[in-house]
């Protein structure tokens, strides 16, 4: 008989909307002010987790709740007061190995939580925070190779004793220097047995071996600089507290940094974008002989010129003893004999080995603290925006060493903040390649607030007009329709949720567009029902007609729809992104609720009966 399902049919469409409202529920719940805390080298288990609830016991501060997820403790609080006082609290009785960060934790039933049920993640510009885009040099980081393998070169001559005049660098690569033909030939047989990652050519006529990196080198190095300044800027944003931190790639140069909840962007930017590393190296002669080399310009061939932060000249050695990489652990402190900021520094197993041997074999000489920083920066010239890099070199200690030491030491010469930003920048590593910010925004928590309350009042009205005007304008079968458009709407939440993703303000305009587009099946429908009864038809010949018949005409509008929302996802970036995902999902479930949903109703209320009019 026609306009009737069987009954397997209407038990999974049931189903199907017990399910998505249950997913769909934990977004009414809300949040709860928390407190993250974890430990920068260990997980937290129950002991660490006790240690904490003692101490917010301790200041009568009241904890709704407290627990462990993934090696860290999340403790939740009635209010934004009690919050706030348990970060000061925990700053104050906790070590500085541990990371407080404020939060805001689901609050989720536990029997949701129990099926996995978790609410929408909200993005920045609903939830409050900083967003940055971030561009890697690319062309900084190929030359810091370069000048690393330029390096190893030396050394590797040396080496073998062959002897070469002078090794270079420039835009076109490296470029070594010989006094005869054998001693090119001899060399050019090790470099290329030694370094694979060269392209090596000979110009006999200027006994000159020019060095170029081979294009598989080149590739590997970006990625690798990528790579690893994804990492550095993760620990960097973990040192922060930061809670619930995005950092990701973005094409094959750019990194996404978003920070909820944070207000301070200058801070963020400093720290984030600080390329800031530490050389040791021996000073050369003595005091007389720095002030000479700067009056005269005459630098020994093993030392080069530095300066102190007054302007005073320094001669170092072009050895390097330890540099910033070779640091596993800094905290800033004060130097109890001096009574001044200090920065206390711990070195890997490789460099406590390299400073115990220089330090035993140079007692009572004296060795220098290098500060380097990288700076990008832009200056518009007409259309065209000209960067300029500067690497800033000063030297921030001099000190005798009086006896030798390794693995653990301090470093002076640094202002209280200097103190605590270098010692947090050397905790998290130094940068493969320094970073520009070429886009930020920043979206304060009242404002993301409104937006929430706006986003949804829009969603609302939308909604309700619809109803109405599906009510007044087609009856019975509009009623019918509303339900669908209700049901369509928690299947949205519901995949939204299920899939843990994160809501934005674009996202809610692709389901306010979502809400509009998903009667339009409805309207396809009715109208063709309305057109077979003018015809003469019976009311059910007319509904079957009428769905059968739009079928096709759905299915066509909707998909090439949906084929422009998949093009948006992937050519488009973070807010384009977040538009195409709903209303890809929006597209799937109205139709799902419109052709199969509204088909359900209609049979069990009009099919298996004989019906002379339709409410229409």
């Amino acid at each position: 008989m026609l306009n009737q399902y069987p009954l397997w049919k209407y038990i999974a469409l049931i189903v199907a909307i017990i399910l998505g409202t249950l997913y769909a529920l934990p977004n009414l719940f809300g949040e709860d002010p928390a407190v993250q805390v974890s430990h920068r080298t260990q997980s937290l288990d129950k002991e660490g987790l006790l240690v904490i609830e003692q101490a917010l016991n301790a200041r009568s501060i009241p904890i709704k709740s407290s627990e462990i997820i993934d090696g860290r403790v999340l403790v939740r609080f009635n209010d934004e007061s009690s919050q706030l006082q348990a970060v000061e609290a925990l700053k104050e009785s906790l070590d500085k190995q541990y990371l407080i960060a404020l939060n805001l934790a689901p609050a989720t039933p536990d029997w949701l939580r129990a099926v996995n049920a978790a609410p929408m993640y909200l993005g920045l510009d609903l939830r409050g925070g900083v967003h940055f885009l971030m561009e890697v040099d690319m062309v900084a980081a190929i030359k810091r190779l370069e000048e690393g393998m330029l390096s190893d070169m030396r050394s590797h001559l040396r080496k073998e004793k062959i002897r070469y005049r002078g090794i270079t660098r420039d835009e076109n690569g490296l470029h070594i220097r010989f006094r005869s033909f054998d001693d090119m030939e001899a060399a050019l047989d090790t470099l290329e047995d030694q370094f694979r990652e060269f392209l090596f050519i000979s110009n006999e006529d200027e006994l000159i071996i020019d060095a170029k990196l081979t294009e598989n080198a080149i590739r590997d190095e970006k990625k690798s600089a990528l790579q690893q300044n994804i990492i550095t800027l993760r620990n960097r944003v973990n040192e922060l507290g930061v809670a619930e931190p995005v950092i990701q790639q973005q094409g094959d140069s750019r990194i996404v940094v978003q920070l909820p909840g944070i207000q301070d962007t200058a801070g963020a930017k400093k720290i984030l974008g600080a390329t800031a590393t530490l050389e040791f190296r021996l000073t050369e002669g003595t005091r007389a002989d720095w002030e000479d080399a700067e009056k005269t310009g005459r630098v020994p061939l093993n030392a080069i010129l530095h300066f102190e932060r007054d302007g005073s000249p320094v001669l170092l050695k072009r050895r390097v003893i330890v540099t910033g990489d070779q640091i596993i652990d800094a905290a800033s402190t004060i130097d109890q004999q001096k009574g001044v900021p200090a920065v206390s520094v711990r070195l890997n197993g490789k460099g406590a080995k390299k400073m115990g041997e220089t330090t035993r074999e140079n007692v009572k000489k004296p060795m220098a603290v290098v500060f380097i920083e990288n700076k990008v920066e832009s200056k518009q010239v007409g259309d065209e925006v000209i960067k300029k890099r500067t690497t800033i070199r000063e030297v921030i200690n001099v000190s005798t060493i009086q006896e030798q030491f390794s693995a653990r030491f301090q470093i002076t010469g640094l202002e209280s903040q200097e103190a605590r930003d270098l010692a947090l920048l050397l905790r998290a590593g130094s940068l493969r390649a320094p970073v520009e910010i070429i886009e930020e925004r920043t979206i304060g928590p009242s404002l993301g607030k409104d937006n929430i309350e706006q986003g949804f009042m829009s969603v609302m009205i939308g909604f309700c007009l619809v109803l109405v005007f599906m009510a007044i304008y087609y009856k019975s079968f509009g009623l019918i329709a509303n339900i669908a458009l209700t049901v369509n709407l928690v299947f949205i939440v519901a995949i939204l949720s299920l899939l843990q993703a994160t809501l934005t303000l674009p996202g809610i305009a692709g389901i306010v567009l979502t809400v509009g587009m998903a009667v339009d099946a409805n309207v396809l429908i009715f109208e063709r029902i309305r057109e077979e009864l003018r015809n003469g038809n019976s009311p059910q010949a007319s509904i079957h007609a009428g769905y059968e018949k739009a079928f096709s005409t759905i299915t066509d509008a909707n998909i090439t729809t949906l084929l422009a929302a998949i093009v948006l996802f992937s050519l488009g970036t973070g807010p384009v992104k977040g538009f195409a995902v709903t209303l890809s999902i929006g597209i799937i479930t109205s139709m799902f609720t419109a052709i199969v949903g509204t088909r359900a109703v209609v049979n069990l209320i009009y099919g298996g009966r004989n019906v002379k009019k339709l409410s229409i």
